[in-house]
């Protein structure tokens, strides 16, 4: 008989592993989203309303066998996945890749494709009528939305607030000082080492930094702040969920005590930058091992994390790159890799409409 395997959650990971063991397996993917989100490109589609359309790709060719059911789980066990509808999908294997909650708009909670893009336009307006805009926390995304929002509206003022002293910290000098100076160049206030109290929901304001830098603005956006979604989880399953909601995991990437449950991406305790690219590394390995455990033969694969690497686009024509093997790579080289579509060719690739 054809195993089963259930792939929870539809994202970068979830989509590639269920594409990869479609061949071999009758695959469930379990993804409470109307449409694929390319989220890598979500910064884009604010300040250009237009590629917000191309963020957005249906599911319906990217699995040849498979299916994919529109819910979300409300439990998974060892041996199966239970819908928010009822429904209890049994599986011989089970592939968690349920990702992390992020604030907007660099992720979006709405369900409905349509719901998200009329999220999108509304911040856009609201985004485009700003004089002045706080952007708390200057990891990439905070930097991302900054150089984003100088590229289409070079005269609107954007601050960066955070309290950790250094920029991209674990990155070389050479790279963190290429995104300084086009940060600097753009016309972006950093804000380093010193934070300020949660500004209104609502209007302009004026707030203070933790050192007594008074910043007003129109507008501001949390740009921080990871929460994983594993709260499904459920029997034996719950007991690999850590106190931060990630679940240990074994080097093969099964979910630790388990023999046929797999994690991948943004819940896995992997020491690693959590960014798509790892995801679909992930999903590699685990849909070999799974590949391997339904053949019966074959040493089951280990994931190694992946050493510090970025590509960070300040816009469609700026940024810096860092990889171990090329070092810096400069602002042209950055927009190649993804400044100038957001990779947005590369994941309809994925989900079969390339």
């Amino acid at each position: 008989m054809t195993a089963t395997v259930v792939v929870v959650g539809g994202g970068y990971g979830g989509a590639s592993a269920a594409k990869a063991l479609d061949d071999v397996a009758e695959v469930v993917l379990v993804e409470p989203k109307e449409q694929f989100v390319h989220h890598v490109a979500a910064l884009r589609g604010l300040v250009e309303p237009e590629f917000a359309e191309r963020i957005f790709l249906p599911y319906d060719q990217l699995l040849k066998r498979g299916r994919v059911v529109r819910d979300h789980a409300v439990a998974a066990d060892a041996g199966a996945v239970t819908l928010g509808s009822g429904e209890r999908i049994e599986a011989d294997y089970v592939v968690l890749a349920t990702g992390a909650e992020y604030p907007f708009p660099a992720k979006f909670t709405e369900r409905d494709t349509a719901a998200a893009k009329a999220r999108l336009r509304a911040a856009h307006d609201e985004l485009a009528a700003a004089g002045s805009v706080l952007l708390l926390g200057a990891g990439p995304v905070g930097l991302e939305l900054a150089g984003e929002i100088k590229a289409k509206w070079p005269d609107k003022a954007v601050t960066i607030v955070d309290p950790e002293p250094e920029l991209l910290g674990r990155f070389p000098e050479e790279f963190r000082a290429s995104v300084r100076s086009q940060l600097d160049e753009l016309g972006v206030e950093l804000l380093l080492g010193t934070s300020v109290e949660t500004p209104p929901a609502e209007g302009g304001f004026t707030v203070e930094t933790a050192d007594g830098t008074k910043i007003t603005a129109d507008l501001w956006f949390r740009c921080f702040g990871i929460v994983p979604t594993t709260g499904y989880l459920t029997g034996e399953l719950a007991a690999a969920r850590l106190p931060d909601g990630r679940v240990e995991v074994t080097p093969e990437l099964r979910l630790s005590g388990q023999e046929r449950v797999f994690a991948i991406g943004d819940i896995t305790d992997v020491p690693e930058a959590k960014m798509a690219r790892a995801a679909a590394e992930h999903a590699e390995v685990v849909a070999a091992n799974i590949r391997a455990l339904i053949g019966g033969d074959g040493a089951l694969s280990t994931y190694e994390a992946a050493p510090p690497a970025m590509a960070l686009p300040l816009g469609p024509k700026r940024g810096a790159s860092y990889t171990p093997e090329s070092g810096l790579l400069d602002a042209a080289t950055t927009s190649e890799i993804k400044g100038a579509d957001m990779m947005v060719g590369r994941f309809a690739t994925l989900l079969g409409l390339g």
